[in-house]
């Protein structure tokens, strides 16, 4: 049962959520959990709120609540997520599949959840890539390009140090079944149910013809060998955020994170259902052209 709450707020963008909705959202949640608190670190600032240095702040707390987009539930699992505390989404951002719950039904979930301790905890799974003396990690993926838009890179790929194949791309993609409805769908990939321990593998602009997105498990030992490319150095990149520089002939290791992110849903949470509303799949394709 939550008895603390810590409150994660998207920081003030050029995509600022509604401020107004927000501290409509917290009177709502502070009527069923008093106890609320927020890393003193955070812009937002709501009199509910207890700001509390960061320390105290993860050693109070039993659950997040993430108020904003799926990306403002990335950047708290890359802040917290060593502390092993469960996250809650509600989506005031756009598509959402991991902020999955609306502000629509906000009052009603979060009954469901602090009062009738109604719920379940998913354990998303997230990959690492070890290169060099870094180790960097996704819970959607792990990104290796050239540098350049329209650059091509030479590398070969190895799986349970067997050769798959060597080609050239713009990069490749090692996706989680949680970022399989992220980037690696934009490029073409595969949408895979979050219970499936796999990895997809895809090649992102590649030259060859016949080259296409593949799923491995994500118990495999994978390893990417930096051939050639436009540059002097390649690029790595984890969930969206800063490039890091790895020079050719050198080998990337991947392998599953020994920690993984724990997501509260309500019970009744559906992913087929989540697919249907992100991606239009339950349109009536005979109205649209209407």
């Amino acid at each position: 049962m939550f008895k603390n709450i810590g409150i994660f707020v998207k920081e003030k963008t050029y995509q600022a959520i509604d401020y107004n909705a927000l501290d409509s959202l917290i009177a709502t949640l502070a009527r069923h959990a008093p106890n609320l608190f927020i890393d003193e670190t955070s812009d937002y600032q709501n009199s509910l709120i207890k700001r509390v240095p960061n320390c105290d702040f993860t050693s109070k707390i039993d659950l997040i609540i993430v108020f904003g987009g799926d990306g403002t539930l990335l950047s708290s699992t890359r802040k917290y997520l060593e502390f092993n505390i469960p996250l809650l989404g509600i989506n005031m951002g756009r598509v959402g599949f991991l902020t999955d719950i609306n502000t629509q039904n906000f009052d009603s979930v979060i009954q469901d959840i602090l009062i009738n301790n109604n719920y379940e905890i998913e354990e998303r799974n997230l990959v690492s890539a070890s290169f060099l003396d870094k180790i960097v990690y996704g819970l959607n993926e792990i990104v290796i390009h050239s540098g350049g838009y329209t650059q091509l890179m030479r590398y070969r790929l190895n799986v349970n140090n067997k050769v798959v194949y060597e080609q050239r791309s713009d990069g490749l993609i090692i996706a989680t079944p949680t970022g399989s409805t992220a980037y690696a769908l934009s490029a073409g990939g595969p949408i895979i149910h979050p219970s499936v321990d796999v990895w997809t593998i895809l090649p992102m602009l590649p030259q060859s013809m016949s080259s296409r997105p593949f799923v491995i498990s994500s118990k495999e030992k994978v390893d990417i060998q930096l051939l050639k490319g436009p540059f002097k150095e390649a690029k790595i990149c984890a969930d969206g955020q800063e490039d890091i520089s790895v020079p050719y002939m050198e080998s990337i290791k991947i392998s599953k994170m020994e920690k993984s992110l724990k997501l509260v849903h309500p019970k009744n949470n559906d992913f087929f259902e989540a697919c249907r509303e992100k991606l239009g799949w339950s349109l009536d394709i005979s109205m649209t052209n209407k």
